[in-house]
């Protein structure tokens, strides 16, 4: 059985996940065969908040190359935006990043 902490793996922190906070949604990266109940169910162990909807999508690896001719590509991986109730606090560990 996996634990909390092995669903959700880190937050990703961009410019448009960022923007999304006022909205009370939150980006993470998520073990890649997590269903939308697992992560509802950490996010909401982990930050002791509510969830109200889990969105996931599946991020193909992009092609990079170093030199000329091994062309590889970056890992695949699976990210889901969580969106909070509005009666829900917000998750701390973002509030000094916006």
């Amino acid at each position: 059985m996996k634990s909390s902490y092995d669903v959700i793996l880190r937050p990703i922190v961009t410019e448009q996940s960022m923007e999304a906070i006022d909205l009370l949604k939150y980006t993470f990266e998520v073990a890649p065969d997590a269903g939308k109940a697992e992560i509802k169910k950490a996010v909401e162990e982990i930050f002791g908040v509510k969830v109200m909807k889990v969105s996931t999508l599946n991020m193909g690896g992009k092609e990079k190359r170093v030199g000329r001719y091994p062309a590889g590509t970056t890992k695949s991986w699976k990210k889901a935006v969580v969106r909070l109730t509005p009666d829900s606090k917000p998750i701390e560990l973002f509030e000094g990043m916006v």
